[in-house]
């Protein structure tokens, strides 16, 4: 049975890093700086989560469960450290300010969809927007990044017009590698924890394919999933940032969690299975 489950993880894994290999050498990361991204996350996790109890975690039962020996654990650590805060910071932002300017009434048209903002000056304004939604940044900071992933535009007239109802960088690499590793990281998380508390306390996990669609098909099943995808999206982004007390201050309770729900459409030319070696 430990064969067949170790085969079956190998097998797993095969398939997430294809994509995620594909990417890599696409930006130019070759195998040995993935190495030591692995290595170090190896390190890391054995650290911090296979710790006996009541006991400091050493070097050598670090290498006793990550299979490195203790001088590659010690070159692995000297190895300056890597930080995607500035880019994590801008998504978070971007997104919070547009899902406020998507779903708050005070800050839509006569349509009830985003309304024209001017800049500052009579309420609503763009000003008050970031204020409310991103804290402290500046407006025109956030102005700028928005611009320049494509999500909003200025008008002739000075106004800001919304051109994407969630925060998805139509330009700049950098933000979109840093979806990246937000979002499959989640995505991986829920599994994890499916496997392990699955039975007892399972989080939602589902999802729906087919194998054997008309190219002719696809267009129509691409807008199917993106706008019902995006009303399940706003509805549910509504309904949490209720309870968020970034967003609401009178929202009681004790501890910080984190909690939301992500939605992606899939398509590839062949089944899977043709792609098995």
């Amino acid at each position: 049975m430990k064969v067949q489950l170790q085969q079956t993880i190998s097998a797993a894994v095969t398939r997430i890093l294809r994509p995620l290999v594909r990417i890599l050498l696409r930006n130019g990361i070759p195998y040995s700086a993935f190495a030591d991204l692995a290595k170090r996350v190896y390190i890391d996790v054995a650290e911090r989560e296979f710790k006996i109890p009541g006991r400091k975690q050493s070097d050598s039962r670090v290498a006793i469960i990550t299979g490195l020996n203790r001088k590659e654990i010690r070159r692995v650590r000297s190895l300056p450290l890597l930080d995607d805060a500035g880019a994590a910071g801008r998504y978070n932002r971007a997104a919070r300010v547009i899902s406020g300017w998507v779903r708050d009434p005070r800050f839509a048209g006569s349509k009830r969809e985003p309304a024209l903002l001017s800049i500052e000056g009579e309420a609503p304004t763009f000003g008050e927007l970031v204020k409310r939604y991103s804290g402290d940044v500046p407006a025109r900071a956030i102005l700028d990044e928005l611009t320049r992933v494509g999500a909003v535009e200025l008008t002739a007239d000075g106004r800001v017009r919304l051109l994407e109802r969630s925060y998805v960088p139509r330009t700049g690499e950098v933000d979109k590698i840093g979806i990246l590793g937000t979002d499959v990281s989640e995505l991986i998380s829920t599994i994890d924890h499916n496997l392990r508390f699955g039975a007892a306390d399972p989080f939602f996990q589902r999802k729906v394919s087919y194998d054997n669609l008309p190219a002719e098909a696809i267009p129509e099943v691409r807008k199917l999933a993106r706008a019902r995808g995006q009303e399940l999206v706003e509805f549910l982004d509504g309904e949490i940032s209720r309870r968020d007390r970034d967003i609401n201050p009178d929202v009681g309770g004790t501890g910080r969690r984190y909690a939301g729900m992500g939605i992606f459409y899939f398509e590839d030319e062949e089944p899977e299975e043709s792609h098995e070696e």
